[in-house]
């Protein structure tokens, strides 16, 4: 006798656990961040109008419903969560849309009825999305674009040796001419002069 009380307490155990034969569905779902996922849960026959739930939280006991079927197909949608049953294959599937970091946690697939509701635990993961990293890209500079300020410098040189010249000869022409005409009036201007009284002195000689 002690022998099948030890057999038994297991079985019993499983029988009195949530959803130990009346509903299954995957252990573990994974999605990506401001992606979605969609779980399938699968149910026994005798639950075919129960209404289904799906709802967040490690505890069993205390989990929070995130939405509900009506008991019919419908599809019922809450917030970014959705579920719809398919009674002809017992089959209800939950989908959760865009998906974000803290969505990460532990879910449960529920049935309704009187006492305790049978549910499967599922741990759903949320994969981080890509991050996306701009970087600026600085262009090689070629020898043509290296020799292009040289050329520019050498053009302005140039220009600038040009100017000289022109300055130079305009200079010449104009200020040196204006010069030598100055310089002539002044000699002009100094030349020696003889009196009249010499010019007087010197006639009485010849007369003489």
């Amino acid at each position: 006798m002690g022998d099948m009380t030890v057999w038994l307490a297991p079985v019993l155990l499983l029988l009195f656990l949530p959803g130990s034969f009346d509903i299954r569905g995957p252990k573990v779902m994974r999605g990506p961040e401001r992606g979605s996922l969609t779980v399938r849960c699968r149910y026994g026959q005798g639950w075919k109008t129960h209404r289904k739930w799906w709802c967040r939280g490690v505890d069993w006991a205390s989990c929070k419903i995130l939405v509900i079927t009506t008991g019919s197909e419908q599809e019922v949608k809450r917030d970014r969560v959705s579920i719809r049953d398919d009674q002809r294959n017992l089959t209800f599937t939950v989908t959760m849309e865009e998906l974000r970091r803290d969505d990460e946690d532990t879910y449960w697939c529920g049935i309704e009825r009187t006492g305790t509701d049978p549910g499967f635990q599922v741990k759903v993961t949320i994969d981080p999305a890509p991050t996306t990293v701009s970087a600026m890209s600085t262009a090689p500079v070629t020898p043509e674009e290296t020799r292009v300020s040289p050329t520019v410098t050498s053009h302005h040189s140039e220009s600038r040796s040009l100017l000289s010249s022109v300055h130079f000869l305009l200079l010449l022409f104009l200020e040196v001419p204006l010069l030598l005409t100055m310089l002539s009036a002044v000699l002009w201007v100094n030349r020696p002069q003889r009196s009249s009284w010499g010019t007087q002195s010197q006639l009485g000689h010849e007369n003489q």
